[in-house]
């Protein structure tokens, strides 16, 4: 590929792609976290129940570090886009501009508004007011995630657009196209479930963590970790298979608007009817060949096209310098493809123990679920990987070329911004996600929120005698 030797393009791709990398996995966690503490502060309401409560204070601490350094993780790119790719935000900007500061005007707006009320407002506001605030900032996180995709998907899937002969730029045309881009559905829902996914995993991780201590020191864990490691054992058992079936529509739309994305992932060279699936192979880009393949007879055809004869395509299709680089990509593929399997025959196994009463008392399961914390936020940022680099050699694919999109920086201040990055990035990130640990290592405890004792029994027998306590100050009408 002709951009491959260019060695300050391929620093700022490096850049780029370690600051975004960084970046994702904290607004992943705080969407799916947000909505976590969303269901508990609804299900403390419904019931009464301080166990809900309870998790909530806990976890409120987690979410509150993760959406700062998600905050200031992202600020990074926005420079970025200024520094690294100013001619990619120059012709680009009118509409992925536009695009993200839509997200600001909607969604950051709305979690900055009320995410105070929701960290310091329980005993300020009342009850439902402050489930509110906790329900808007969860919506905001999802809105926020709608944006970015949309902006994203554009660049896989462009159009609603024209583009100034004058200038190059691209200039909206139609923005229910550009919004609504072919891509955008499909990234959306396999994108929000893989926050969720990845959530409940390190919830469901957690809880396996204080109870394999539990059992150490010959004591029954408590309430709390037992609800905690049910309901992420719950969303694991119904997302991961969902999340595999929006994989497979998503892989359709690819198909059908990137295919040489598709036989860059596969591993494919010639196009071909009752093709096989590559299970395992070496792309080499040299010899156009995928070395040491082996091979699942039709598998191909059946997974890309749910037919046995459809045609799937190969990378000797398309021009050498519009290929994708393939062993990145078939990796990163399989590697999320493998965690997605293996998070879903958790999930399925979490439901037999729960059948037979073995969830809470099986030390294999638990320490199982313990090592698949990170399953969900690499299988993320495999699938993001596989999703931006098969991209390549496009910033707007098909139209802009990455090699085409990077301001005139010289080498040596791109190393030195790039060393920088990792230095600060290090001490910042690994001293939060240090923070994180030390929290997480203690267990949510019964009474773990501020409700007098009784004043949740008080509030659900109101609401079941209405006029006999009153429900806001948990007192006799």
């Amino acid at each position: 590929m002709q951009y491959a030797h260019d060695p300050a393009l391929l620093l700022a791709r490096f850049q780029f792609a370690f600051t975004v990398g960084v970046h994702i996995i904290f607004p992943a966690f705080s969407i799916g976290l947000a909505a976590y503490l969303a269901v508990l502060e609804g299900l403390w309401l419904r019931t009464g129940r301080p166990v809900f409560l309870d998790l909530y204070r806990y976890w409120i601490k987690v979410f509150s570090i993760v959406f700062g350094m998600g905050v200031v993780s992202g600020l990074v790119m926005s420079y970025e886009f200024g520094t690294n790719w100013s001619i990619f935000s120059k012709k680009a900007g009118p509409i992925t501009g536009v695009l993200l500061s839509y997200e600001v005007m909607t969604a950051f707006f709305l979690e900055a508004g009320f995410l105070g009320v929701m960290l310091f407002g329980m005993n300020k506001v009342g009850r439902k007011l402050h489930f509110a605030a906790t329900c808007c900032v969860s919506v905001g996180t999802l809105i926020s995630m709608t944006w970015i995709l949309s902006s994203n998907s554009w660049m896989q899937t462009p159009r609603g657009y024209t583009i100034d002969p004058a200038t190059g730029r691209f200039m909206p045309a139609d923005w229910l196209a550009i919004i609504f881009n072919p891509s955008f559905p499909f990234r959306l829902v396999h994108m929000g479930l893989a926050a969720f996914l990845s959530v409940a995993f390190i919830v469901g991780a957690t809880g396996a963590w204080h109870m394999l201590k539990a059992r150490k020191a010959g004591k029954i864990s408590s309430e709390p970790v037992r609800v905690m490691f049910s309901m992420a054992m719950w969303m694991a058992a119904i997302v991961a298979p969902l999340q595999i079936l929006a994989g497979d529509a998503h892989g359709l739309n690819t198909l059908k608007y990137q295919p040489v994305k598709i036989a860059a992932m596969e591993g494919d060279w010639v196009s071909e009817d009752h093709a096989p699936e590559l299970l395992f192979g070496i792309p080499n880009m040299k010899t156009e060949h995928t070395d040491y393949a082996i091979r699942l007879p039709l598998a191909g055809s059946l997974i890309l096209t749910h037919s046995l004869n459809g045609k799937v395509p190969g990378m000797k299709d398309f021009p050498r310098d519009q290929r994708p680089p393939s062993p990145v990509i078939f990796f990163s593929f399989r590697i999320m493809v493998a965690l997605g399997m293996l998070m879903m025959l958790v999930g399925l196994w979490s439901l037999w123990l729960r059948r037979n009463s073995t969830l809470f008392t099986n030390p294999v399961f638990h320490r199982v679920a313990l090592c698949m914390a990170p399953a969900g936020f690499l299988a993320l940022l495999c699938g993001w990987v596989t999703t931006e680099v098969g991209r390549q050699p496009w910033t707007v694919y098909g139209l802009l070329r990455t090699s085409d999109s990077v301001s005139p920086v010289a080498l040596s201040s791109m190393a030195f911004s790039m060393t920088a990055f990792v230095v600060v990035y290090v001490l910042v990130f690994g001293s939060g996600l240090g923070i994180l640990v030390r929290m997480l290592r203690r267990a949510p405890q019964e009474g773990e929120h501020d409700t007098p004792p009784g004043h949740a029994t008080e509030i659900l027998a109101a609401r079941m005698h209405p006029g006999v306590i009153d429900p806001s100050t948990g007192k006799g009408a």
